[in-house]
C-alpha cells in the first residue's frame, strides 16, 4: 500500500474518536487483533457513521431501555446495536459457528450505510481479514482505510437456512468466513471504515486482522 501525503491529511483531519465507556477502555482498537464492530467511533452521524435513519432499533427498541448496559448500549446514536442471546434467539442448532453470548454487534443494517474505526497497526504488513457475521440473504461490503477504498465490493455468503421452522430466526444464523480480502497496512494510526453496499440484513461482530 503506498501511504500518500493526501491519505495522511484525511487521518489528520479526521474528526472522529475512539470509542470508550465503562466496560471498554478506550483508545485504538489493535490490528493484528479483533475490531469489535459495536465500538465504532465517537462522532456523529457523517463524521464517525452514516445511517439510514437517526434510530437505534437495537438498544430501546427490541432492547427495551431498563438501565441496563446491554438494553441502553449506545442508545442515543443511530447505528443500530443489540446482542446475542441465549435461547431460541442466538444459542440454537441452526447456527454454522456458535457466538458467544452478551456479544454486542451492528444490526439493522441498509446499503450505503458506513461505520469507521480509528484502528492502531502495530506492523505494517499483508493482513487476512476474516468476519463474524449473520445474513439472511447474502450481500457486499467493503472496506476502505483512510478514506481509500481497499477491497471493493466483497461478496457475503447468505446464511438462509431452509430447515429452520422460525423465519425470524434467519436473521440470526452466525457464521464466520476467513480470508474475505487481503489488505496491505502501514504501521501507525489508521481510519477504518466499513461499508454496506448491497442487500443489507446482515449483522456484524467483528473483524479480526491476522498478519500473513
Amino acid at each position: 500500500m503506498v501511504y500518500t501525503i493526501r491519505e495522511r491529511q484525511v487521518t489528520m483531519d479526521y474528526q472522529g474518536k475512539p470509542f470508550k465507556d465503562s466496560i471498554y477502555p478506550g483508545g485504538p482498537q489493535v490490528i493484528p487483533g479483533r475490531i469489535r464492530c459495536a465500538y465504532y467511533d465517537f462522532g456523529g452521524e457523517g463524521v464517525a457513521y452514516h445511517d439510514s435513519d437517526p434510530v437505534n432499533h437495537g438498544s430501546g427498541g427490541l432492547n427495551p431501555a431498563d438501565g441496563s448496559y446491554l438494553h441502553e448500549f449506545r442508545i442515543h446514536e443511530a447505528v443500530d446495536t443489540t446482542y446475542t442471546k441465549d435461547g431460541e434467539y442466538d444459542n440454537h442448532p441452526y447456527n454454522y459457528v456458535e457466538p458467544e453470548l452478551g456479544m454486542l454487534y451492528v444490526g439493522w443494517t441498509e446499503p450505503g450505510e458506513w461505520i469507521k474505526y480509528t484502528v492502531e497497526v502495530k506492523q505494517t504488513g499483508l493482513y487476512a481479514v476474516n468476519l463474524f457475521y449473520t445474513s439472511n440473504r447474502g450481500g457486499e461490503i467493503a472496506l476502505s482505510v483512510n478514506d481509500r477504498d481497499v477491497t471493493g465490493p466483497i461478496q457475503i455468503q447468505t446464511t438462509y437456512r431452509d430447515d429452520d421452522p422460525l423465519d425470524w430466526r434467519q436473521w440470526h444464523h452466525w457464521n464466520q468466513l476467513n480470508g474475505i480480502a487481503k489488505i496491505s497496512l502501514e504501521q501507525g494510526i489508521q481510519v477504518l471504515t466499513l461499508h454496506t453496499v448491497s442487500n443489507g440484513g446482515m449483522n456484524y461482530a467483528y473483524l479480526d486482522f491476522e498478519l500473513l
